[in-house]
């Protein structure tokens, strides 16, 4: 039986509280896929079941396995390649010249698994050996424990390789284990995950030379869009890159960047 529009509503709010992410009331189906595995995990036959259950207990830690569970956690390696190529071909050879100090922290926000952060520290490594003598750190993020979990394991599946990892970089940085392949060591010490939901209160941050904070802000109203890309401004360096999806842009939007482009890659840079 299909959720009520009262339930569906319910969970709709449960979800903006939780993450920030606006579902429509057309996408209410969603609710009833994405939370069947969770509604039997909690002794649940059904998901209308789970909500009259959040509704009588209130549990809080439910409530942020039902946003976890709404989120998307489409990735894979080098998605897109333009904004990798923008970073090999200028950001990176921009920032190496005028980082005297020899420190270049990177943030990827909304991370999902982990193979955009990877994906980054395998590019500075294949293409940027003077970067093995500087302070280099890659913070990754992401509101999910689950996709955290799994991006700090290192460990993909063959389908999960093979989607956008060229084979001479799977052989070179990754060992075998099983039927998984494991980001070697030298690439993992690289990155650093942490948890942090976008819409709620920031841990201290260091501040950033570029953003990756791509196909995540689509699925949230114009206001928390603003609300984060006007934080992101404060935690980055004046000179700083961000990098957004490709379907995603600043435009209507009142912020504090500026458009630039590289190639086929669309960046935005901090205005002062």
């Amino acid at each position: 039986m299909p959720l009520a529009e009262a339930d569906i509503d319910f969970l709709r709010g449960i979800v903006a509280d939780g993450s920030g992410h606006v579902i429509s009331r057309d996408q209410g189906y969603l609710f009833e896929t994405r939370l069947q595995s969770l509604a039997q995990r909690e002794g649940h036959e059904t998901v209308d079941q789970l909500v009259s259950d959040l509704r009588q207990q209130g549990r809080k830690r439910i409530g942020e396995e039902v946003a976890e569970a709404m989120t998307i956690n489409e990735t894979f390696f080098f998605r897109d390649m333009h904004p990798f190529e923008a970073l090999k071909q200028t950001i990176l050879p921009t920032l190496i010249e005028a980082r005297k100090q020899r420190k270049l922290t990177i943030w990827c926000a909304a991370c999902s698994t982990g193979q955009e952060p990877y994906s980054i520290a395998i590019m500075a490594r294949e293409h940027f050996p003077e970067l093995r003598s500087w302070d280099v750190k890659i913070v990754a993020t992401d509101l999910s424990d689950g996709v955290l979990q799994k991006a700090r394991t290192g460990k993909y599946t063959q389908f999960e390789v093979n989607r956008g990892l060229p084979a001479q970089l799977l052989v070179k940085h990754f060992v075998r284990e099983g039927t998984e392949w494991k980001v070697n060591d030298d690439i993992r010490r690289l990155v650093e995950f942490r948890k942090l939901n976008l819409t709620a209160a920031w841990p201290a941050l260091p501040c950033f030379d570029v953003v990756f904070l791509r196909n995540v802000l689509i699925y949230f109203s114009v206001p928390t869009k603003e609300q984060i890309l006007s934080r992101l401004h404060r935690s980055m360096a004046d000179d700083a890159y961000l990098m957004l999806g490709g379907g995603e842009t600043l435009i209507n939007l009142k912020t504090p960047f500026q458009r630039e482009t590289y190639g086929s890659a669309v960046c935005y840079r901090p205005l002062k």
